[in-house]
């Protein structure tokens, strides 16, 4: 029972962490708003798209059961370029990437542990 509990949590962080991932990076690339913002960094605008359909590929990845490991180290390497960004150009508001990073590596060990089984509700 406990430990059911704990795999429908995991699933639940899963879900969750891939689709607010896969919705932001939605909004940084498709938004002009974040265009504006990143133009101010001085990189080139295909830098910005790189990274956000990056992003958005290692959402849909980390999503798939069976590939949800590769996926998170997929997620981890993006979330980490981003930090990288953030804080070459003073922008230090990073919490958030930090956190996700952190939550994508707590599914991982969940898979790992579970010998890469599917995570199922």
């Amino acid at each position: 029972m406990k430990d059911d509990r704990a795999r429908r949590a995991m699933t639940l962080l899963q879900w969750v962490l891939g689709l607010v991932i896969l919705v932001e990076s939605s909004r940084f690339v498709f938004s002009s708003s974040a265009s504006a913002t990143f133009a101010k960094t001085g990189l080139p605008n295909f830098v910005r798209l790189g990274l956000g359909w990056a992003e958005m590929l290692a959402a849909v990845i980390f999503l798939i059961p069976r590939f949800a490991i590769t996926g998170g180290w997929l997620l981890i390497g993006s979330l980490g370029f981003a930090i990288l960004v953030h804080v070459l150009h003073g922008w230090f508001d990073v919490g958030g990437l930090i956190v996700c990073a952190a939550a994508a590596w707590t599914v991982m060990a969940a898979k790992a542990q579970d010998g890469g089984a599917v995570i199922e509700s």
